[in-house]
């Protein structure tokens, strides 16, 4: 099957809590249910929008956190990935953003679209010994080093 090719440019939003542990999505391609993985809150950036407020509205629509874009920090990184998800064939620009949420941080995936709703499975927070220590998939496959330089206050990418 011909995969429909689309092109994006995406804010990766990196939600940290109190104990510098990161949220992460767990969910599946609609091609491959069986296949599940871990990755990043996040999306492609609307007309008008920076990065950084793709990355704040990203994070409302996604997980229900409410945060400003002048609260995040970063970017940590740009990277150009290519993969398959459902029918198309994405090559994506993604730019990483930390935000410090605290513990008290309540996720709902209440404001997601439909779709979103239908191959997200869970979240998790992680601390960075479980993502080097993990056998299980997670995306972007060098997020632990990113979140190494955020904890350590490292230099942005």
């Amino acid at each position: 099957m011909t995969k429909i090719p689309l092109r994006r440019f995406t804010a990766r939003a990196l939600p940290l809590d109190d104990q510098d542990r990161v949220l992460l999505l767990h969910g599946i391609d609609p091609v491959r249910p069986d296949r599940p993985f871990w990755f990043t809150v996040g999306g492609a950036m609307e007309d008008g929008e920076t990065l950084v407020e793709a990355a704040a509205r990203e994070l409302f629509e996604e997980v229900g956190i409410r945060a400003h874009a002048d609260e995040f920090s970063g970017p940590y990184g740009t990277v150009t990935v290519t993969f398959e998800w459902g029918e198309y064939a994405i090559t994506q620009d993604q730019t990483f953003y930390a935000v410090r949420v605290g513990e008290t941080a309540s996720v709902s995936f209440e404001h997601m679209e439909q779709i979103e709703k239908d191959t997200t499975l869970a979240f998790r927070w992680w601390s960075l010994e479980e993502l080097e220590s993990t056998e299980e998939p997670y995306f972007p496959e060098d997020l632990a080093g990113i979140l190494r330089k955020i904890t350590a206050g490292g230099e942005r990418g």
